[in-house]
């Protein structure tokens, strides 16, 4: 089952099973967090790419699904690696919110998805 969670006017669905954070606003898809949950210890989330549909950007759509996903992160009590250049630069403005990941953790991130690309 997705979890939801609600900012304002965008609505935030997780959907692991797909690696999907969906944003939408009126029942309507506004945006995406491409993302998996990377294997071994210690455990991650890896946020792969972010869109957001035409017609929606500068709403904060991709800012509040990449806020979201560390939110959903810390609950889960697992770092965030930011392979997207948006949720990575993102985590630079927001380091507060945004703890970095070490080093070891973003190359294994890396190696997982040059071996599984369909993640």
């Amino acid at each position: 089952m997705a979890e939801r969670t609600s900012r304002a006017d965008i609505e935030i669905r997780d959907d692991r099973a797909s690696g999907k954070l969906l944003a939408y606003e009126n029942g309507e898809a506004t945006g995406v967090i491409a993302y998996f949950v990377m294997d071994g210890e210690p455990a991650a989330l890896v946020a792969v790419h972010t869109a957001v549909e035409s017609g929606h950007e500068g709403k904060g759509v991709a800012g509040a699904l990449v806020q979201e996903f560390y939110v959903m992160a810390a609950r889960e009590e697992v770092p965030v690696v930011p392979l997207c250049s948006y949720a990575a630069k993102w985590a630079l403005r927001h380091p507060d919110l945004a703890p970095v990941p070490s080093a070891e953790l973003v190359e294994r991130a890396k190696e997982q998805l040059q071996a599984h690309p369909e993640l």
